[in-house]
């Protein structure tokens, strides 16, 4: 198993101000099968994650750390000033049997990471928490991409995917699917927007709260009676009501989920 690990430790000195400034390093890894499918697992918990395919054979990690910046106010105490933030980036790659496994060191410290994976991936794991949002383009194989506070953005994908957040946008674009697999895409504030190739068949499930939802795809809808729960405890009485709409596109075929609670629900059809 090969380990590669940055650590950079950032220091400006001022009299009356300061400003640590952004700070880039890069990390090469290299695969052990070169031109195989692979793995990738990226977690973050305050920061950003960018995943860009390109025609190469290593996995090239970009570190990018935001810095400490602070007012004038906050560097003087007591007569004092503030000569260092003590400011500190550690991110650890480690690569086994063509799986690359990534993260931060420092879960507290803002990092952005900007990662060049070769194409042929096979399966492709991203999160994040704070701070930060998850982009992905040009990339196969089967994704998982997690976020909390923050927007996830995919364009140019190839294969399946199984995306949420909570506070958030989530915008997906597809270049081709994989026909047998199930998808799922959710958020809790904000829109899901999904482009599907033309010619996609799936069975759509299909919720939102607080919006609409739209497709220009022949969608054949089912207008089944909504889940109602009763429920009685200590002599209070509770009814839930649990409403999907379920449709068709092409035939029917895999699940496709794609839930918000204050958002809507757009689904696109590739021009």
């Amino acid at each position: 198993m090969k380990t590669i690990k940055f650590t950079a430790i950032l220091i400006t000195a001022m009299l009356l101000s300061f400003k640590i400034m952004a700070q880039s390093e890069q990390l090469v890894v290299p695969l052990s099968e070169p031109g195989k499918p692979y793995k990738l697992d990226v977690s973050l918990v305050t920061g950003s994650i960018k995943v860009i395919g390109y025609e190469g054979k290593d996995v090239i990690i970009d570190v990018k750390g935001e810095g400490h910046k602070k007012d004038d106010g906050d560097n003087q105490m007591d007569g004092m000033h503030r000569i260092s933030g003590g400011d500190n980036l550690e991110v650890t790659a480690k690569e086994k049997n063509n799986k690359v496994t990534v993260s931060s060191g420092l879960p507290n410290k803002m990092v952005s990471l900007t990662i060049k994976v070769p194409q042929g991936a096979s399966n492709i794991k991203l999160e994040t928490v704070n701070d930060g949002m998850i982009s992905v383009s040009n990339v196969s194989g089967d994704l998982e991409v997690t976020n909390v506070n923050g927007a996830i953005n995919m364009d140019g994908i190839s294969g399946s995917v199984v995306a949420n957040t909570v506070n958030g946008m989530l915008k997906v674009s597809f270049k081709s699917v994989d026909a047998k697999s199930a998808m799922a895409f959710s958020t809790l504030n904000g829109d899901v927007n999904v482009t599907f190739p033309a010619g996609i068949r799936a069975n759509f499930k299909l919720k939102t709260d607080q919006g609409s939802i739209y497709t220009d795809f022949d969608m054949t809808t089912d207008p089944s009676t909504p889940k109602v729960t009763k429920t009685a405890k200590d002599g209070m009485y509770r009814l839930a009501m649990d409403e999907w709409v379920y449709g068709k596109v092409g035939g029917g075929g895999p699940e496709v989920m794609m839930k918000t609670m204050n958002g809507s629900i757009y689904i696109k059809k590739a021009k």
